[in-house]
């Protein structure tokens, strides 16, 4: 039992051809050392269990070696290389920078790289996790660091680089340790499997290679407790089962009843994971993850990304062709969303049971449908049914008819009529852009059926064969001259409804004319004479020139061609305008006394 050893320090690499996962790095120390090319500094930095340590310890071994190989190994024969490997070597130092982190102990460092070494040519001084010095031990450091001994070469480990000030990292030369390959350290626990002579399956051995995140003592570490608990037989459910790991032989049922849209199945499949005591976040990444790997599966480009030992490699491949990209892309989306608002849903489980279900009806042909689970696709329907242009220069067909008419023609405009769509409204005056929001009482067939054909951005150019359509940009001829003329009563609601609606579709160099017209409230006379009342000759003149356009927007929204707009001078008309906030409390006090005596008892004063 004493003489037990953990495989991450008995199988622990002794040349750089035994590190596993970092081979470019190893070569370049190989043959820096066979042309004596040395730097006074080096700094190795990584993931945790990928090998910084170690190549250090194997590198200060090969520059001391007396009789180095061809290859650039050390010989493992002579005086030095015995004396490293018995832990007896004075020429290699290592420290531990979490624990020895102030500027008392690298001036003990210092003092000990004065001394030359006693067997060998370099004395080799290894510190650990060096990102943990303190910042005054690193400005006491720099000296030595940037000039020291012939016979001296520091070597610095880190996990951490961003950590290191950059007048370090400027001193020495930095190599970058990348995670271990999961194929890697798949073979690499095949080999130490066979030396130990435990019995494996090498599906147990990916997901420990997994499991281990790309750190080969992680996965040494994780190996033993797998081996103890299954005492030397590693297989694949004992693994499962020691490391509570979700199997993979899970998603492939789901998926597969996700690609079925087998509901119920999927229900119970959920619930059996849940009862096994696994959370429902966990299932959810894990799923993700399955998907994903089924999307680099279809193509053999994206193949090398698919990190699973091969005996399973072929079962992603084949369900991978069963499912489209489409269907792959949407559930991934709907199962990131899913694990964002995993944490802020009261009814975790409702979540995920919600997410499965719409990710099962993503194979359906109406999956763009409210019944898939999912939004609707929102189109934008029309408003008012279309009106035939003899039927609206005829007669005025009643809304109900023309709207049943409409259904009848159209089913979309049926169902648009049934349900309007939101509009947004211009917040100074409340006509909607896009859909003409009414007053009640004001007709929706004949004239809004004409209306409707009005942009309020730009005039739409005439149709080939009928009359243009009426803008504020251009007058409308009097029907009396092609033919009989219209004479359609209609309400003081309706005129002013339409004088807004033309004031709002004036272009923007008219806005001064635009903004008094949306002041005036118009009345109407006798023999349908409209009279707008202006404070001022210099207003009237203005509008004078957009009366002829006026008049004939109001006769053709009305159905009226005896409409006519009158612009009178008014001095008793108050203008509107805005008031400053000491006016309107001084108004407020001279219309109301107790105001005043508030104001002038509490010493209110405006800020």
């Amino acid at each position: 039992m004493s003489d037990y050893i953990v495989s991450a320090r008995k199988y622990r690499p002794a040349t750089f051809d035994a590190v596993v996962g970092q081979k470019s790095l190893t070569t370049t120390l190989k043959n820096a050392i066979k042309a004596g090319k040395l730097a006074h500094a080096y700094l190795f930095c990584g993931p945790r269990g990928v090998g910084k340590t170690t190549s250090a310890r194997i590198f200060a071994k090969t520059i001391n070696c007396m009789n180095p190989g061809a290859n650039g190994e050390a010989c493992d024969a002579c005086e030095s290389c015995r004396a490293f490997n018995e832990g007896r070597s004075l020429n290699v130092h290592e420290l531990d920078a979490a624990s020895n982190n102030s500027v008392d102990d690298i001036r003990q460092l210092i003092e000990q790289v004065q001394v030359p070494p006693q067997i060998g040519r370099y004395k080799v001084f290894i510190i650990d996790e060096v990102h943990m010095l303190s910042a005054a031990a690193f400005n006491a450091f720099l000296k030595t660091l940037e000039e020291p001994p012939a016979h001296a070469i520091f070597i610095l480990a880190t996990t951490e680089k961003h950590k290191i000030l950059p007048t370090i990292l400027s001193r020495c030369q930095i190599y970058d340790f990348s995670r271990m390959e999961v194929p890697d350290i798949i073979s690499h626990l095949k080999k130490v499997a066979e030396r130990e002579g435990y019995a494996y399956e090498e599906e147990a051995l990916g997901i420990i290679a997994q499991k281990a995140d790309g750190g080969m003592r992680d996965a040494l570490s994780i190996f033993d407790q797998v081996a103890s608990f299954a005492q030397g037989n590693i297989t694949y459910s004992k693994v499962i089962e020691n490391l509570n790991i979700l199997d993979y032989d899970y998603y492939f049922r789901l998926t597969d009843s996700l690609l079925k849209c087998d509901i119920p199945q999927v229900m119970l499949t959920l619930n059996e994971i849940l009862a096994h005591g696994f959370e429902a976040n966990h299932l959810i990444g894990g799923l993700a993850s399955h998907f994903r790997d089924l999307l680099v599966s279809r193509d053999a480009q994206t193949l090398p990304l698919l990190e699973v030992a091969e005996s399973v490699r072929h079962r992603y491949q084949e369900q991978a062709g069963r499912c489209s990209p489409k269907f792959l892309y949407a559930a991934l989306k709907l199962c990131n969303n899913c694990d964002i608002n995993y944490r802020t849903a009261r009814n975790k489980r409702l979540l995920v049971e919600i997410t499965l279900i719409e990710t099962a009806q993503l194979t359906q042909e109406n999956a763009d449908d409210a019944s898939g689970g999912r939004s609707p696709i929102r189109r934008l329907l029309p408003i008012f049914a279309p009106v035939s242009a003899q039927a609206a220069g005829t007669q005025r067909t009643p809304p109900a008819a023309a709207a049943r008419q409409a259904g009848e023609q159209n089913p979309a405009a049926q169902a648009a009529t049934s349900r309007p769509e939101p509009a947004s409204a211009t917040p100074a005056t409340g006509i909607t852009h896009g859909i003409t929001s009414t007053p009640s009482g004001i007709r929706r067939s004949g004239g809004m059926s004409r209306l409707n054909t009005i942009s309020l951005h730009r005039p739409e150019a005439p149709s080939a064969g009928g009359a243009s359509t009426p803008t504020p940009l251009q007058p409308t001829t009097p029907q009396g001259a092609q033919g009989a003329q219209e004479k359609q009563p209609f309400s003081m609601d309706e005129l002013r409804h339409y004088w807004l609606l033309f004031a709002n579709q004036l272009p923007a160099d008219q806005g001064a004319e635009a903004g008094r017209l949306q002041m005036i409230v118009p009345t109407l006379k006798e023999d349908f004479c409209v009279e707008a009342s202006v404070d001022n000759e210099r207003a009237a003149k203005h509008l004078e020139m957009i009366k002829p356009r006026l008049t004939g927007f109001l006769r053709n929204a009305l159905h009226n061609d005896f409409i006519n707009v009158v612009f009178k001078v008014d001095d008793s008309v108050v203008t509107r305008c805005v008031a400053s906030p000491r006016e309107a409390l001084a108004k407020m006090c001279e219309e109301n006394p107790a105001v005043a005596t508030l104001v002038q008892k509490l010493k209110l004063q405006l800020c």
